[in-house]
């Protein structure tokens, strides 16, 4: 989804969204009463947090997140609620992500305000930068040639957070408290919510449901071959396209960082290769675990039916496209038994 993307011009209090006079009161809070609000669009994109486009009456624009149950379209009972995958919402997430990067000196929209009193709205929230331009999907899509420089420096960014590692794994925030997962290994984590989700997607579809153990032989003989691992990159852990913004300068910004984690590069890297397609040349580093990186692509393929399948049990407004996420990485989940050929294996 392109997060640049602006919905109906307004704010949609249907879901308990803030208002336009709230939303006035957290920007006056950060630039003075002197710069007025003269416009609000919620931007599509968002599934667990609210995104709104401030103007203002000199021109310029701010972007607001708003954390809030009625703001998160997934369903409640099926939200991951502990370890590397707990449910990436909130604004400590934020913050933690947003403090890391800084430091390492990665690009990501700055902040103007986090603010977590309640005052202004029943809800976290905070005010960022809006970048200026287009996100990379929409500019690989028209010019790739031209976003040659902004994808060299998009790899040395995703470089930097690589070796920025840690021996303990799971978000940024528990981690770096001392709080990080002990038990097990990223490949076990994976393992079991693999599994996880292909119950799940056998329950929703009966392609999958009619070769299901076949699939739990892959994963398992996938996950067999993966040899320990003692230290664990950074990586935003949903990296697509979409998530990064390129300003005038041609310098990727990345946003969506509440899941910013300390896992296995390789799952970032699994992630990256279904979302770039070809442009993922750019972005290889040519010395991952390939068979880590086979073991997680599958993984990641099971995750995408599972995802999307269980975001259309609820209200969630795009759902033509969330749909042809979900039959996408189908075709492709059954795209990685033995049986297809090996052209079409992840």
């Amino acid at each position: 989804m392109n997060p640049r993307t602006e919905g109906e011009a307004g704010v949609d209090t249907a879901r308990g969204g803030p208002t336009r006079a709230q939303l006035a009161g957290a920007a006056r809070t950060v630039f003075g009463a002197e710069r007025g609000l003269v416009g609000v669009s919620r931007l599509r994109g968002g599934s667990k947090k609210g995104v709104y486009r401030l103007t203002f009456d000199d021109g310029g624009t701010a972007i607001a997140y708003v954390w809030s149950e009625t703001e998160d379209y997934w369903p409640e009972e099926s939200r991951d609620l502990d370890g590397p995958f707990a449910h990436a919402s909130g604004i400590d997430l934020f913050e933690a992500a947003h403090r890391r990067l800084e430091a390492l000196g990665v690009r990501t929209p700055r902040v103007y305000l986090a603010d977590r009193s309640r005052r202004q709205h029943p809800a976290d929230l905070a005010l960022v930068e809006d970048v200026p331009g287009d996100d990379l999907e929409t500019l690989l899509q028209h010019d790739p040639h031209g976003m040659k420089a902004t994808m060299a420096r998009l790899a040395e960014a995703l470089e930097v957070m690589r070796r920025h590692t840690a021996a303990g794994f799971g978000k940024v925030a528990p981690v770096e408290g001392g709080r990080a997962v002990q038990d097990g290994s990223c490949e076990q984590v994976v393992y079991e919510r693999a599994l996880g989700h292909l119950a799940e997607a056998a329950a929703r579809d009966g392609r999958i449901a009619a070769v299901r153990d076949r699939l739990a032989d892959e994963i398992h003989e996938r996950a067999a071959a993966v040899r320990p691992r003692s230290r664990h990159g950074l990586v935003h852990g949903e990296l697509g396209p979409d998530h990064v913004l390129v300003n005038r300068h041609g310098e990727p910004v990345l946003i969506d960082i509440e899941g910013l984690m300390f896992f296995d590069v390789e799952w970032e890297h699994a992630f990256l290769r279904i979302r770039f397609g070809e442009h993922y040349r750019w972005l290889d580093s040519g010395d991952l675990d390939q068979r880590r990186l086979a073991f997680y692509a599958l993984a990641m393929r099971l995750s995408l039916v599972a995802g999307p399948l269980r975001l259309l049990d609820g209200d969630f407004p795009d759902r033509d496209f969330m749909a042809g996420i979900a039959e996408h990485n189908i075709r492709e989940t059954l795209a990685c038994l033995p049986s297809a050929g090996p052209e079409d294996r992840v």
